[in-house]
């Protein structure tokens, strides 16, 4: 018998946890932190419950708060483009993570990207269609995100900076018309400002990419404004419609006033 209410007892946690997981934001709620953000980032627009139009998927409990993914999934794909999408941290220094804007090729979306949470907050995609702006999200455990240690010295980071990689999902070369997996990887610290240097423990000065500029050939793919949220060494993955170009074109702009632009060629890998 107490097997049975142990194994009960277990199950039961297991239930509730599992419920956790899957805890959403509820977009029409303005409590906490957002009732006071809500007016800064948006205004008076009607914001409606996205639940309907896209999935925002991300870990309950992150395993590194400085590499939280986050990916983007338009799911209702009778409904109108989604042409842009602000991605909120609530309870971050700066809650404005990126404010991203999407070409058609982008449509239906799938979009990831990977944030630093720097204390347990909701995270809110705010995205725009022609129908109105809707509002979706998860609720992620996680701490010191934004303050966590660099993974390289600052000589060295500042040395690798604005090298770029572009992964091709698929063995098929660039073809018009053809639906394709792309993943682009950006050496950069992205530093947030509330990071110290490891031997002299003062503080790293901001320095992270603001614009980021994402083309096919001359077609726009994505634009970025970002903040101190985005990672270090920033890694985007996304779906997109090839349109037969031989490379993307990816520019770079960092608020030192560094400019990186690179083409990279769409050379698939399995």
């Amino acid at each position: 018998m107490k097997r049975l209410v142990a194994a009960s007892f277990l199950i039961a946690f297991a239930q509730s946890g599992f419920a956790e997981e899957a805890k959403l934001v509820n977009p029409l709620t303005d409590t906490g932190s957002w009732s006071e953000l809500r007016y800064d980032l948006v205004g008076d627009v009607d914001l409606q419950d996205g639940a309907h139009l896209f999935d925002v998927e991300a870990p309950y409990r992150a395993n590194d708060a400085a590499t939280v993914p986050i990916v983007i999934t338009k799911t209702d794909l009778a409904a109108p483009p989604i042409s842009r999408a602000m991605l909120v941290i609530d309870e971050n220094p700066a809650p404005m993570a990126a404010d991203f804007s999407f070409g058609e090729a982008m449509e239906p979306l799938k979009f990831e990207v990977r944030v630093r949470v720097n204390s347990y907050s909701n995270v809110r995609v705010i995205a725009e269609t022609e129908d109105g702006t809707f509002m979706h999200g998860r609720y992620v455990k996680a701490s010191g995100g934004c303050s966590a240690p660099a993974t390289k010295e600052p000589d060295l980071a500042l040395a690798d900076m604005g090298q770029m990689r572009l992964h091709v999902f698929g063995d098929t070369p660039a073809m018009s018309n053809q639906r394709r997996e792309a993943q682009i990887m950006i050496r950069h610290p992205n530093y947030s400002g509330l990071q110290r240097d490891q031997i002299t423990q003062l503080f790293i000065n901001a320095h992270f990419i603001h614009k980021l500029d994402v083309f096919q050939g001359d077609d726009m793919l994505f634009t970025m404004d970002g903040g101190i949220s985005i990672s270090e060494n920033p890694v985007f993955r996304f779906d997109y419609t090839d349109n037969g170009a031989p490379a993307l074109r990816v520019r770079i702009e960092d608020t030192e006033g560094n400019i990186f632009e690179r083409t990279l060629a769409k050379i698939p890998q399995s």
